[in-house]
């Protein structure tokens, strides 16, 4: 039962990290596109943690899931 808690949270924060880096990314180049950093840096960011979060969450769901079928094969077997 700890081990997919600790999948969870680990899917969780992998998600988190690849939104912030693309929203980052993103918000910095039309940062520069538009000479206003200051702006976009700020709303790519939120827009990163966002969708990393909502990506994350997606993902822990299909583990989740994958987790429940094997412990009911193992119990099946038993």
């Amino acid at each position: 039962m700890n081990q997919n808690k600790k999948n969870q949270q680990d899917t969780d924060s992998s998600g988190l990290a690849i939104g912030m880096c693309l929203g980052l990314s993103i918000g910095c180049a039309i940062g520069v596109a538009t000479q206003n950093i200051g702006l976009w840096l700020p709303v790519g960011l939120g827009l990163g943690v966002c969708f990393g979060l909502a990506f994350g969450r997606k993902q822990a769901d299909g583990v989740h899931e994958e987790t429940e079928e094997q412990e009911a094969e193992t119990e099946d077997n038993n």
